[in-house]
Protein backbone atom coordinates (compact mmCIF):
# COMPACT_ATOMS: atom_id res chain seq x y z
CA UNK A 1 0.00 0.00 0.00
CA UNK A 2 2.23 2.55 -1.24
CA UNK A 3 -0.39 5.49 -1.77
CA UNK A 4 -2.58 6.99 0.49
CA UNK A 5 -6.11 6.63 0.60
CA UNK A 6 -7.43 10.33 -0.55
CA UNK A 7 -4.59 10.22 -3.38
CA UNK A 8 -6.10 7.15 -4.44
CA UNK A 9 -9.26 8.94 -5.21
CA UNK A 10 -7.71 12.46 -6.36
CA UNK A 11 -5.29 10.54 -9.05
CA UNK A 12 -8.35 8.27 -10.28
CA UNK A 13 -10.34 11.50 -10.79
CA UNK A 14 -7.39 12.95 -12.41
CA UNK A 15 -6.35 10.24 -14.76
CA UNK A 16 -10.30 9.20 -15.92
CA UNK A 17 -10.84 13.16 -16.40
CA UNK A 18 -13.51 12.74 -19.43
CA UNK A 19 -14.77 9.33 -18.47
CA UNK A 20 -18.38 8.60 -17.16
CA UNK A 21 -18.02 8.20 -13.56
CA UNK A 22 -21.69 8.37 -12.03
CA UNK A 23 -25.46 7.75 -13.94
CA UNK A 24 -28.58 7.75 -11.80
CA UNK A 25 -30.67 5.16 -14.45
CA UNK A 26 -32.67 7.18 -16.47
CA UNK A 27 -31.81 10.71 -15.31
CA UNK A 28 -28.12 12.41 -15.17
CA UNK A 29 -24.51 11.18 -15.80
CA UNK A 30 -21.32 13.26 -14.30
CA UNK A 31 -18.11 12.77 -15.74
CA UNK A 32 -15.13 12.37 -13.38
CA UNK A 33 -14.08 16.16 -14.09
CA UNK A 34 -18.02 16.77 -12.72
CA UNK A 35 -17.72 14.74 -9.66
CA UNK A 36 -14.20 17.03 -9.26
CA UNK A 37 -16.02 20.04 -9.53
CA UNK A 38 -18.77 19.77 -7.32
CA UNK A 39 -16.31 18.10 -4.63
CA UNK A 40 -14.47 21.47 -4.76
CA UNK A 41 -17.95 23.95 -4.68
CA UNK A 42 -18.85 21.59 -1.40
CA UNK A 43 -15.06 22.09 0.03
CA UNK A 44 -15.78 25.84 -0.14
CA UNK A 45 -19.68 25.40 1.63
CA UNK A 46 -17.53 23.04 4.36
CA UNK A 47 -15.28 25.65 4.83
CA UNK A 48 -17.31 28.74 4.60
CA UNK A 49 -19.41 27.15 7.30
CA UNK A 50 -16.40 26.40 9.27
CA UNK A 51 -16.14 22.66 9.28
CA UNK A 52 -12.71 21.57 10.66
CA UNK A 53 -10.39 18.26 9.43
CA UNK A 54 -11.86 15.70 11.83
CA UNK A 55 -15.90 16.91 12.42
CA UNK A 56 -18.50 14.69 11.63
CA UNK A 57 -20.39 14.96 8.01
CA UNK A 58 -23.47 12.41 7.98
CA UNK A 59 -24.80 10.98 4.84
CA UNK A 60 -28.02 9.69 4.84
CA UNK A 61 -29.99 9.01 1.60
CA UNK A 62 -30.98 6.22 -1.79
CA UNK A 63 -27.78 4.86 -3.87
CA UNK A 64 -27.17 8.35 -6.21
CA UNK A 65 -23.97 9.62 -7.94
CA UNK A 66 -24.84 13.14 -5.68
CA UNK A 67 -24.63 10.28 -2.56
CA UNK A 68 -21.40 9.80 -3.86
CA UNK A 69 -19.73 13.53 -4.57
CA UNK A 70 -20.84 14.29 -0.74
CA UNK A 71 -18.61 11.50 0.52
CA UNK A 72 -15.86 12.21 -1.61
CA UNK A 73 -16.18 15.29 -0.87
CA UNK A 74 -16.38 14.92 3.01
CA UNK A 75 -13.07 12.65 3.24
CA UNK A 76 -11.08 14.48 1.07
CA UNK A 77 -12.16 17.57 3.56
CA UNK A 78 -10.48 15.86 5.80
CA UNK A 79 -14.17 15.29 7.79
CA UNK A 80 -15.30 11.49 9.00
CA UNK A 81 -18.34 10.55 6.85
CA UNK A 82 -20.69 8.94 8.28
CA UNK A 83 -22.82 6.99 5.95
CA UNK A 84 -26.54 6.07 7.57
CA UNK A 85 -28.67 3.31 5.58
CA UNK A 86 -31.66 5.28 4.11
CA UNK A 87 -33.96 2.05 5.94
CA UNK A 88 -33.33 2.71 9.23
CA UNK A 89 -36.20 4.22 11.57
CA UNK A 90 -36.21 7.75 12.49
CA UNK A 91 -35.50 6.83 15.89
CA UNK A 92 -32.17 5.43 14.91
CA UNK A 93 -31.44 7.98 12.45
CA UNK A 94 -31.29 10.78 14.91
CA UNK A 95 -29.70 8.68 17.35
CA UNK A 96 -27.10 7.99 14.82
CA UNK A 97 -26.42 11.73 14.34
CA UNK A 98 -26.73 12.83 17.43
CA UNK A 99 -24.40 10.16 18.72
CA UNK A 100 -21.91 10.53 15.89
CA UNK A 101 -21.78 14.50 16.94
CA UNK A 102 -22.45 15.54 13.09
CA UNK A 103 -22.26 19.11 12.44
CA UNK A 104 -23.80 18.64 8.95
CA UNK A 105 -26.95 16.23 7.63
CA UNK A 106 -26.73 15.55 3.68
CA UNK A 107 -30.11 13.69 3.18
CA UNK A 108 -32.65 12.50 -0.04
CA UNK A 109 -35.94 14.39 0.57
CA UNK A 110 -37.54 11.47 0.70
CA UNK A 111 -35.74 10.47 3.96
CA UNK A 112 -36.23 14.30 5.23
CA UNK A 113 -40.04 14.17 5.37
CA UNK A 114 -39.82 11.99 8.55
CA UNK A 115 -37.25 13.21 10.43
CA UNK A 116 -37.32 15.88 13.10
CA UNK A 117 -34.67 18.49 13.41
CA UNK A 118 -35.98 19.40 16.83
CA UNK A 119 -34.74 15.72 17.91
CA UNK A 120 -31.08 16.99 16.38
CA UNK A 121 -30.23 19.74 18.20
CA UNK A 122 -26.72 19.90 17.34
CA UNK A 123 -26.89 19.95 13.75
CA UNK A 124 -25.65 23.08 12.08
CA UNK A 125 -27.28 22.39 8.97
CA UNK A 126 -29.52 19.71 6.52
CA UNK A 127 -28.53 19.62 3.12
CA UNK A 128 -30.67 17.88 0.25
CA UNK A 129 -28.49 15.61 -1.32
CA UNK A 130 -30.41 15.50 -4.69
CA UNK A 131 -29.58 19.50 -5.37
CA UNK A 132 -27.52 20.76 -2.45
CA UNK A 133 -29.71 23.18 -1.30
CA UNK A 134 -30.37 24.22 2.07
CA UNK A 135 -33.47 22.58 3.69
CA UNK A 136 -32.52 23.99 7.31
CA UNK A 137 -29.49 26.06 8.80
CA UNK A 138 -28.96 27.08 11.88
CA UNK A 139 -25.01 28.74 11.38
CA UNK A 140 -25.25 32.34 8.95
CA UNK A 141 -22.29 31.40 7.41
CA UNK A 142 -23.47 28.17 6.00
CA UNK A 143 -26.69 30.41 4.87
CA UNK A 144 -24.06 32.53 2.74
CA UNK A 145 -21.77 30.18 1.45
CA UNK A 146 -24.45 28.07 -0.30
CA UNK A 147 -26.35 31.26 -1.57
CA UNK A 148 -23.07 32.43 -3.24
CA UNK A 149 -21.31 29.35 -4.10
CA UNK A 150 -21.12 29.58 -7.35
CA UNK A 151 -19.34 33.11 -6.50
CA UNK A 152 -16.90 31.79 -4.19
CA UNK A 153 -15.93 28.93 -6.68
CA UNK A 154 -15.67 31.26 -9.25
CA UNK A 155 -13.20 33.23 -7.00
CA UNK A 156 -11.30 30.23 -5.92
CA UNK A 157 -10.67 29.27 -9.62
CA UNK A 158 -11.36 32.41 -12.35
CA UNK A 159 -9.57 30.40 -14.44
CA UNK A 160 -10.43 27.55 -16.22
CA UNK A 161 -10.96 24.57 -13.60
CA UNK A 162 -8.39 21.41 -14.95
CA UNK A 163 -7.45 18.22 -13.22
CA UNK A 164 -3.66 20.26 -11.90
CA UNK A 165 -5.80 22.45 -9.63
CA UNK A 166 -6.69 19.85 -7.83
CA UNK A 167 -5.21 18.95 -4.39
CA UNK A 168 -6.93 17.09 -1.79
CA UNK A 169 -6.11 16.83 2.37
CA UNK A 170 -4.09 13.86 2.60
CA UNK A 171 -4.55 11.84 5.95
CA UNK A 172 -2.62 12.05 8.90
CA UNK A 173 -1.92 8.63 8.89
CA UNK A 174 -3.18 5.06 8.17
CA UNK A 175 -5.09 4.90 11.31
CA UNK A 176 -6.77 8.48 11.12
CA UNK A 177 -10.41 8.09 11.39
CA UNK A 178 -12.45 8.50 7.93
CA UNK A 179 -15.67 6.58 8.47
CA UNK A 180 -18.17 5.66 10.72
CA UNK A 181 -20.33 3.39 9.83
CA UNK A 182 -23.33 2.39 11.79
CA UNK A 183 -24.36 -1.20 11.93
CA UNK A 184 -27.73 -2.55 11.08
CA UNK A 185 -28.16 -3.91 14.05
CA UNK A 186 -30.97 -6.63 14.84
CA UNK A 187 -31.67 -5.38 18.74
CA UNK A 188 -31.56 -1.62 20.19
CA UNK A 189 -29.45 0.96 18.58
CA UNK A 190 -26.31 0.28 16.31
CA UNK A 191 -23.34 0.64 17.39
CA UNK A 192 -20.57 3.21 15.23
CA UNK A 193 -17.70 1.05 13.59
CA UNK A 194 -14.75 3.22 13.80
CA UNK A 195 -12.77 2.42 10.24
CA UNK A 196 -9.24 3.96 9.38
CA UNK A 197 -7.76 5.01 6.04
CA UNK A 198 -5.69 1.54 6.42
CA UNK A 199 -9.14 -0.67 6.67
CA UNK A 200 -10.79 0.75 3.49
CA UNK A 201 -7.69 1.01 1.36
CA UNK A 202 -6.21 -2.52 2.19
CA UNK A 203 -10.32 -3.17 0.99
CA UNK A 204 -9.91 -1.42 -2.21
CA UNK A 205 -6.68 -3.10 -3.09
CA UNK A 206 -7.51 -6.35 -2.00
CA UNK A 207 -10.26 -5.71 -5.08
CA UNK A 208 -8.12 -4.25 -7.32
CA UNK A 209 -5.59 -7.26 -7.22
CA UNK A 210 -9.01 -10.06 -7.24
CA UNK A 211 -10.98 -8.32 -9.44
CA UNK A 212 -9.93 -6.46 -12.29
CA UNK A 213 -12.18 -3.41 -13.36
CA UNK A 214 -10.43 -1.46 -16.09
CA UNK A 215 -11.17 2.44 -16.20
CA UNK A 216 -14.27 2.77 -18.52
CA UNK A 217 -16.15 -0.50 -17.08
CA UNK A 218 -19.37 -0.56 -15.70
CA UNK A 219 -20.73 -1.76 -12.77
CA UNK A 220 -24.55 -2.05 -11.31
CA UNK A 221 -24.81 -0.57 -7.89
CA UNK A 222 -27.49 -2.85 -6.29
CA UNK A 223 -26.42 -2.78 -2.67
CA UNK A 224 -26.85 0.16 -0.22
CA UNK A 225 -24.00 2.33 -0.12
CA UNK A 226 -24.98 3.08 3.39
CA UNK A 227 -23.74 -0.10 3.98
CA UNK A 228 -19.88 -0.97 4.00
CA UNK A 229 -20.59 -4.02 0.90
CA UNK A 230 -21.95 -1.79 -1.40
CA UNK A 231 -19.58 1.29 -0.59
CA UNK A 232 -16.17 -0.82 -1.03
CA UNK A 233 -16.99 -3.11 -3.67
CA UNK A 234 -19.21 -1.11 -5.82
CA UNK A 235 -18.44 2.49 -5.09
CA UNK A 236 -14.99 3.09 -3.89
CA UNK A 237 -13.69 0.22 -5.48
CA UNK A 238 -15.05 1.42 -8.45
CA UNK A 239 -13.78 4.95 -8.28
CA UNK A 240 -10.42 4.32 -7.69
CA UNK A 241 -10.32 2.27 -10.85
CA UNK A 242 -11.96 4.32 -13.13
CA UNK A 243 -15.20 2.64 -13.48
CA UNK A 244 -18.95 3.98 -14.68
CA UNK A 245 -21.55 3.30 -12.04
CA UNK A 246 -25.03 3.25 -12.75
CA UNK A 247 -27.48 3.38 -9.64
CA UNK A 248 -30.81 1.60 -10.53
CA UNK A 249 -32.51 4.02 -8.00
CA UNK A 250 -34.87 1.44 -7.10
CA UNK A 251 -35.49 -2.04 -5.39
CA UNK A 252 -33.53 -4.63 -7.80
CA UNK A 253 -36.55 -7.43 -8.65
CA UNK A 254 -36.02 -9.71 -10.86
CA UNK A 255 -37.76 -7.62 -13.23
CA UNK A 256 -35.57 -4.37 -12.81
CA UNK A 257 -32.94 -6.47 -13.61
CA UNK A 258 -34.20 -7.59 -16.56
CA UNK A 259 -35.10 -4.99 -18.56
CA UNK A 260 -32.39 -1.97 -17.22
CA UNK A 261 -29.01 -4.66 -16.41
CA UNK A 262 -29.05 -6.24 -19.86
CA UNK A 263 -28.71 -2.45 -21.57
CA UNK A 264 -25.99 -1.54 -18.85
CA UNK A 265 -23.87 -4.61 -19.96
CA UNK A 266 -21.77 -4.40 -16.52
CA UNK A 267 -18.32 -6.16 -15.50
CA UNK A 268 -19.20 -7.09 -12.46
CA UNK A 269 -22.17 -6.46 -9.42
CA UNK A 270 -22.78 -7.04 -6.10
CA UNK A 271 -25.17 -8.25 -4.45
CA UNK A 272 -27.20 -10.38 -1.46
CA UNK A 273 -28.27 -14.15 -1.81
CA UNK A 274 -31.62 -13.87 -2.49
CA UNK A 275 -31.46 -11.34 -5.77
CA UNK A 276 -29.05 -14.28 -7.51
CA UNK A 277 -31.78 -16.78 -5.84
CA UNK A 278 -34.42 -14.98 -7.39
CA UNK A 279 -33.28 -14.23 -10.74
CA UNK A 280 -32.31 -18.26 -11.15
CA UNK A 281 -35.85 -19.63 -9.74
CA UNK A 282 -37.48 -16.81 -12.04
CA UNK A 283 -36.29 -16.19 -14.56
CA UNK A 284 -33.14 -18.83 -16.14
CA UNK A 285 -34.94 -22.20 -15.06
CA UNK A 286 -38.57 -21.08 -16.79
CA UNK A 287 -36.07 -20.12 -20.06
CA UNK A 288 -34.18 -23.26 -20.20
CA UNK A 289 -37.02 -25.86 -19.57
CA UNK A 290 -40.46 -24.76 -18.09
CA UNK A 291 -41.60 -28.28 -17.72
CA UNK A 292 -38.69 -29.02 -15.33
CA UNK A 293 -38.32 -25.34 -13.73
CA UNK A 294 -37.05 -25.39 -9.57
CA UNK A 295 -36.51 -29.43 -10.77
CA UNK A 296 -33.73 -28.54 -12.50
CA UNK A 297 -31.88 -28.09 -9.11
CA UNK A 298 -32.35 -31.41 -7.85
CA UNK A 299 -31.26 -33.31 -11.00
CA UNK A 300 -28.27 -34.79 -9.83
CA UNK A 301 -27.38 -35.00 -13.94
CA UNK A 302 -28.01 -32.14 -16.50
CA UNK A 303 -27.39 -32.51 -19.83
CA UNK A 304 -24.30 -30.30 -21.81
CA UNK A 305 -27.10 -28.82 -23.97
CA UNK A 306 -28.84 -27.43 -20.99
CA UNK A 307 -25.97 -26.46 -18.94
CA UNK A 308 -25.02 -24.79 -22.15
CA UNK A 309 -28.25 -23.03 -22.47
CA UNK A 310 -28.67 -22.16 -18.68
CA UNK A 311 -25.18 -20.36 -18.57
CA UNK A 312 -26.21 -18.62 -22.32
CA UNK A 313 -29.56 -17.72 -20.86
CA UNK A 314 -27.78 -16.62 -17.37
CA UNK A 315 -24.91 -14.29 -18.81
CA UNK A 316 -27.52 -12.79 -21.61
CA UNK A 317 -29.52 -11.41 -18.73
CA UNK A 318 -26.69 -9.77 -17.82
CA UNK A 319 -25.61 -7.88 -20.54
CA UNK A 320 -23.26 -10.73 -21.76
CA UNK A 321 -20.48 -8.68 -20.36
CA UNK A 322 -20.19 -9.99 -17.13
CA UNK A 323 -16.42 -10.22 -15.24
CA UNK A 324 -18.05 -11.66 -11.93
CA UNK A 325 -21.21 -11.89 -9.87
CA UNK A 326 -19.88 -11.28 -5.82
CA UNK A 327 -22.52 -12.59 -3.61
CA UNK A 328 -22.11 -11.54 0.12
CA UNK A 329 -24.49 -10.54 2.91
CA UNK A 330 -26.22 -13.59 4.07
CA UNK A 331 -25.57 -17.45 3.19
CA UNK A 332 -26.41 -18.78 -0.20
CA UNK A 333 -28.84 -21.69 -0.94
CA UNK A 334 -27.11 -24.44 -1.20
CA UNK A 335 -28.91 -26.02 -4.25
CA UNK A 336 -28.78 -23.27 -6.25
CA UNK A 337 -25.54 -22.96 -5.79
CA UNK A 338 -24.69 -25.73 -6.87
CA UNK A 339 -26.63 -24.95 -9.73
CA UNK A 340 -24.95 -21.72 -10.65
CA UNK A 341 -21.51 -23.95 -10.10
CA UNK A 342 -22.73 -26.66 -12.22
CA UNK A 343 -23.15 -24.62 -15.49
CA UNK A 344 -20.27 -22.66 -14.85
CA UNK A 345 -21.60 -18.82 -14.20
CA UNK A 346 -18.89 -16.29 -13.12
CA UNK A 347 -20.10 -16.15 -9.25
CA UNK A 348 -18.12 -15.61 -5.84
CA UNK A 349 -18.66 -15.71 -2.26
CA UNK A 350 -17.61 -12.67 -0.30
CA UNK A 351 -17.49 -12.70 3.39
CA UNK A 352 -17.22 -10.36 5.64
CA UNK A 353 -18.07 -7.97 8.72
CA UNK A 354 -18.79 -3.82 9.08
CA UNK A 355 -15.75 -4.21 11.44
CA UNK A 356 -13.32 -5.45 9.04
CA UNK A 357 -14.87 -3.25 6.42
CA UNK A 358 -16.08 -5.63 5.68
CA UNK A 359 -13.52 -8.28 3.31
CA UNK A 360 -12.48 -11.05 5.88
CA UNK A 361 -12.68 -13.92 2.85
CA UNK A 362 -13.34 -13.62 -0.70
CA UNK A 363 -11.77 -15.64 -3.88
CA UNK A 364 -12.32 -15.01 -7.07
CA UNK A 365 -14.95 -17.26 -9.44
CA UNK A 366 -12.31 -19.45 -10.46
CA UNK A 367 -11.20 -20.66 -7.24
CA UNK A 368 -14.09 -20.86 -4.77
CA UNK A 369 -14.36 -23.81 -3.25
CA UNK A 370 -18.30 -24.99 -3.44
CA UNK A 371 -20.38 -24.28 0.03
CA UNK A 372 -16.96 -21.95 1.16
CA UNK A 373 -16.82 -18.56 1.12
CA UNK A 374 -13.37 -18.45 -0.54
CA UNK A 375 -9.33 -17.77 1.54
CA UNK A 376 -8.94 -15.34 4.07
CA UNK A 377 -8.20 -12.22 2.40
CA UNK A 378 -4.32 -10.82 1.63
CA UNK A 379 -3.26 -8.80 4.62
CA UNK A 380 -5.64 -10.28 6.71
CA UNK A 381 -5.29 -13.72 9.24
CA UNK A 382 -8.23 -16.27 10.82
CA UNK A 383 -8.43 -19.30 12.61
CA UNK A 384 -11.13 -21.20 13.73
CA UNK A 385 -11.32 -21.84 17.99
CA UNK A 386 -11.61 -25.68 17.53
CA UNK A 387 -9.51 -28.86 18.44
CA UNK A 388 -10.08 -29.62 14.74
CA UNK A 389 -10.34 -26.54 12.92
CA UNK A 390 -10.84 -28.36 9.76
CA UNK A 391 -13.52 -31.32 10.92
CA UNK A 392 -15.39 -29.03 13.95
CA UNK A 393 -16.89 -26.20 13.85
CA UNK A 394 -15.77 -23.32 16.10
CA UNK A 395 -15.68 -19.39 16.38
CA UNK A 396 -13.95 -18.18 13.45
CA UNK A 397 -11.64 -15.56 14.61
CA UNK A 398 -9.65 -12.77 12.81
CA UNK A 399 -7.09 -9.69 12.84
CA UNK A 400 -5.27 -7.65 10.05
CA UNK A 401 -4.97 -4.42 8.45
CA UNK A 402 -9.03 -4.33 7.47
CA UNK A 403 -9.89 -4.16 11.07
CA UNK A 404 -11.37 -1.08 12.65
CA UNK A 405 -10.26 1.08 15.28
CA UNK A 406 -13.47 0.31 17.42
CA UNK A 407 -16.73 1.03 18.07
CA UNK A 408 -17.18 4.63 18.71
CA UNK A 409 -17.75 6.19 22.21
CA UNK A 410 -18.40 2.40 23.08
CA UNK A 411 -14.97 1.17 24.69
CA UNK A 412 -16.97 -1.65 26.67
CA UNK A 413 -18.42 -3.31 23.14
CA UNK A 414 -14.95 -2.86 21.55
CA UNK A 415 -13.35 -5.29 24.17
CA UNK A 416 -16.29 -7.63 23.92
CA UNK A 417 -15.56 -8.35 20.33
CA UNK A 418 -11.72 -7.46 20.06
CA UNK A 419 -9.61 -9.62 22.37
CA UNK A 420 -6.09 -8.95 24.41
CA UNK A 421 -4.12 -10.44 21.44
CA UNK A 422 -6.39 -7.96 18.57
CA UNK A 423 -8.11 -10.98 17.76
CA UNK A 424 -11.86 -9.79 16.30
CA UNK A 425 -14.68 -12.54 17.58
CA UNK A 426 -16.84 -12.69 14.37
CA UNK A 427 -19.56 -14.60 16.05
CA UNK A 428 -19.96 -16.97 13.16
CA UNK A 429 -19.15 -20.67 13.34
CA UNK A 430 -16.67 -22.42 10.70
CA UNK A 431 -14.02 -25.06 9.83
CA UNK A 432 -10.66 -24.37 7.81
CA UNK A 433 -10.55 -27.18 5.00
CA UNK A 434 -6.24 -27.79 4.19
CA UNK A 435 -6.40 -26.05 1.58
CA UNK A 436 -7.45 -22.65 3.39
CA UNK A 437 -10.98 -22.44 2.72
CA UNK A 438 -13.11 -20.98 4.76
CA UNK A 439 -17.09 -22.51 5.29
CA UNK A 440 -19.34 -20.98 7.42
CA UNK A 441 -21.68 -22.67 9.26
CA UNK A 442 -23.76 -20.42 10.82
CA UNK A 443 -24.10 -17.95 13.75
CA UNK A 444 -22.90 -19.13 17.33
CA UNK A 445 -25.80 -17.38 18.93
CA UNK A 446 -28.13 -18.99 16.35
CA UNK A 447 -26.73 -22.55 16.89
CA UNK A 448 -29.91 -24.43 18.95
CA UNK A 449 -28.87 -27.27 20.98
CA UNK A 450 -30.81 -30.71 20.27
CA UNK A 451 -32.20 -32.45 23.93
CA UNK A 452 -29.07 -35.21 23.56
CA UNK A 453 -25.97 -31.54 23.44
CA UNK A 454 -26.28 -31.92 19.06
CA UNK A 455 -25.21 -28.72 17.89
CA UNK A 456 -27.85 -27.80 15.03
CA UNK A 457 -26.78 -25.11 12.34
CA UNK A 458 -30.93 -23.35 11.30
CA UNK A 459 -29.18 -22.18 8.71
CA UNK A 460 -28.26 -25.59 6.99
CA UNK A 461 -31.83 -27.03 7.28
CA UNK A 462 -33.48 -23.60 5.86
CA UNK A 463 -31.56 -23.57 3.05
CA UNK A 464 -32.95 -26.93 1.64
CA UNK A 465 -36.28 -26.19 2.89
CA UNK A 466 -35.89 -22.84 1.10
CA UNK A 467 -35.34 -24.80 -2.51
CA UNK A 468 -38.71 -26.97 -1.96
CA UNK A 469 -41.65 -26.55 -3.70
CA UNK A 470 -44.31 -24.04 -2.31
CA UNK A 471 -41.40 -22.41 0.09
CA UNK A 472 -40.71 -18.77 -0.35
CA UNK A 473 -38.23 -18.20 2.67
CA UNK A 474 -38.55 -19.81 6.59
CA UNK A 475 -36.93 -19.39 9.74
CA UNK A 476 -36.20 -22.96 11.92
CA UNK A 477 -36.43 -22.28 15.30
CA UNK A 478 -36.55 -24.50 18.69
CA UNK A 479 -39.64 -24.31 20.44
CA UNK A 480 -40.28 -26.64 24.08
CA UNK A 481 -36.79 -28.37 22.82
CA UNK A 482 -38.78 -29.27 19.32
CA UNK A 483 -37.50 -27.70 16.06
CA UNK A 484 -40.36 -25.63 14.65
CA UNK A 485 -40.27 -24.46 10.62
CA UNK A 486 -41.49 -20.97 10.07
CA UNK A 487 -42.87 -21.10 6.38
CA UNK A 488 -43.49 -17.98 3.98
CA UNK A 489 -45.04 -19.76 1.43
CA UNK A 490 -44.23 -18.94 -2.36
CA UNK A 491 -48.66 -17.78 -3.10
CA UNK A 492 -47.39 -17.16 -6.63
CA UNK A 493 -46.78 -20.92 -7.31
CA UNK A 494 -49.13 -21.96 -5.22
CA UNK A 495 -51.71 -20.13 -7.22
CA UNK A 496 -50.37 -21.24 -11.01
CA UNK A 497 -51.16 -24.50 -9.37
CA UNK A 498 -54.31 -24.02 -8.59
CA UNK A 499 -53.79 -24.60 -4.91
CA UNK A 500 -56.12 -23.74 -1.69
CA UNK A 501 -55.04 -22.66 1.61
CA UNK A 502 -56.00 -26.67 2.82
CA UNK A 503 -54.10 -27.62 -0.27
CA UNK A 504 -50.85 -25.48 0.20
CA UNK A 505 -50.54 -26.91 3.92
CA UNK A 506 -50.55 -30.08 2.64
CA UNK A 507 -47.75 -29.61 0.35
CA UNK A 508 -45.60 -27.79 3.50
CA UNK A 509 -46.53 -30.75 5.32
CA UNK A 510 -44.96 -32.99 2.29
CA UNK A 511 -41.78 -31.31 2.05
CA UNK A 512 -41.31 -31.40 6.03
CA UNK A 513 -41.47 -35.36 5.62
CA UNK A 514 -39.33 -35.64 2.33
CA UNK A 515 -36.61 -32.84 4.16
CA UNK A 516 -36.72 -34.89 7.24
CA UNK A 517 -35.47 -37.89 5.35
CA UNK A 518 -32.52 -36.22 4.52
CA UNK A 519 -31.79 -34.67 8.04
CA UNK A 520 -30.44 -37.20 10.79
CA UNK A 521 -32.81 -37.51 14.05
CA UNK A 522 -32.07 -34.88 16.35
CA UNK A 523 -32.34 -32.56 13.35
CA UNK A 524 -35.57 -32.88 12.03
CA UNK A 525 -38.21 -30.84 11.97
CA UNK A 526 -41.52 -31.75 14.06
CA UNK A 527 -44.03 -29.08 12.77
CA UNK A 528 -44.55 -26.14 10.08
CA UNK A 529 -46.08 -23.21 10.82
CA UNK A 530 -47.97 -21.27 8.08
CA UNK A 531 -47.00 -17.28 7.97
CA UNK A 532 -49.21 -14.93 5.95
CA UNK A 533 -46.03 -12.33 5.72
CA UNK A 534 -43.01 -12.21 4.78
CA UNK A 535 -40.38 -12.04 7.90
CA UNK A 536 -38.92 -8.66 9.08
CA UNK A 537 -35.20 -8.42 7.66
CA UNK A 538 -32.08 -6.23 7.80
CA UNK A 539 -30.89 -3.71 5.54
CA UNK A 540 -28.77 -6.74 4.04
CA UNK A 541 -32.16 -8.90 3.77
CA UNK A 542 -31.31 -11.33 6.48
CA UNK A 543 -33.82 -12.06 8.60
CA UNK A 544 -34.75 -10.62 12.13
CA UNK A 545 -34.11 -14.02 13.52
CA UNK A 546 -34.68 -12.23 17.39
CA UNK A 547 -38.17 -11.76 16.31
CA UNK A 548 -39.52 -14.98 16.10
CA UNK A 549 -37.48 -17.08 18.31
CA UNK A 550 -39.90 -19.58 20.58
Amino acid sequence: MNTGLIKLFESSIKNNWNLKALTDFNGETLQYKDVARKIEKLHILMEHAGIMPGDKVALCGRNCGNWCVTFLAAISYGAVIVPILHEFKPDNIHNIVNHSEARLLFTGDYVWENLNEEEMPHLEGVICVNDFSLLTSRSERLSFAREHLNELFGKKFPNRFTPDLISYKEEDSPEALVIINYTSGTTGFSKGVMLPCRSILSNIIFCQETIGIQPGDNIVSMLPMGHVFGLVYDFLYGISSGAHLYFLTRMPSPKIIKTTVAAIRPRIISCVPLVIEKLFKQEILPQVDNKLGKLLLKLPFISEHLKEKARQESLRLFGDNILEIIIGGAPFNAEVEAFVRNIKFPYSIAYGMTECGPIICHSTWKETAYMSCGKVAHRMEAKVLSPEPDKVPGELVCRGENLMLGYYKNPEATEAIIDSEGWLHTGDMAIISPEGDVYIKGRCKNMLLSTNGQNIYPEEIESKLNNMPYVNESLVIMSQSKLVALIYPDLNEALENGCNEQQLMEMLEKNRIELNKELPAYSQITKIVFRNEEFEKTAKKSIKRYLYQG
